[in-house]
């Protein structure tokens, strides 16, 4: 069975890359939030709320803004694709259910396509699934 794909297949590994980045950042970062001991200096506890020019560090890891940016940049068509893709890797179609799922992910349209994905922690294994499932 040879499957047309409007995204490369090369695209879709590259997306499954920074998924893998983005996860494994957030991965990072629940960690060394977990380890961080709290000290309070005795001397700085007061009842007022200045901070002493303390402030929020933040992430110099992009890959999940960057990858958000790619999967909204998509057509419509190329979205449908990556969810079915994704649906697909997943196990919720086979290979031979690919023109179905594809269709149902463009009559579902999400609304933020990035936002939907984004929440899946095996996005990358899943579109990776899906090539393997299509042959690609």
């Amino acid at each position: 069975m040879a499957i047309e794909l409007t995204l490369s297949p090369d695209t879709i590994r590259m997306l499954a890359q920074k998924a893998r980045a983005a996860s494994t950042a957030l991965d990072d970062a629940y960690e060394n939030r977990g380890e961080a001991e709290v000290e309070f200096d005795p001397d700085l506890l007061t009842d007022s709320h200045h901070h002493n020019g303390l402030a929020e560090e933040e992430s110099e890891d992009l890959s999940e803004e960057e990858l958000r940016e790619l999967i909204d940049d998509l057509n419509i068509d190329e979205a449908a694709e990556l969810v079915a893709l994704v649906w697909l890797g997943r196990g919720d179609f086979d290979a031979s259910d690919y023109a179905q799922a594809v269709d149902e992910a463009r009559d579902r349209a999400f609304s933020a396509t990035s936002t939907y994905l984004l929440r899946m922690p095996m996005l990358a294994d899943h579109l990776e699934g899906g090539l393997e499932a299509l042959g690609l």
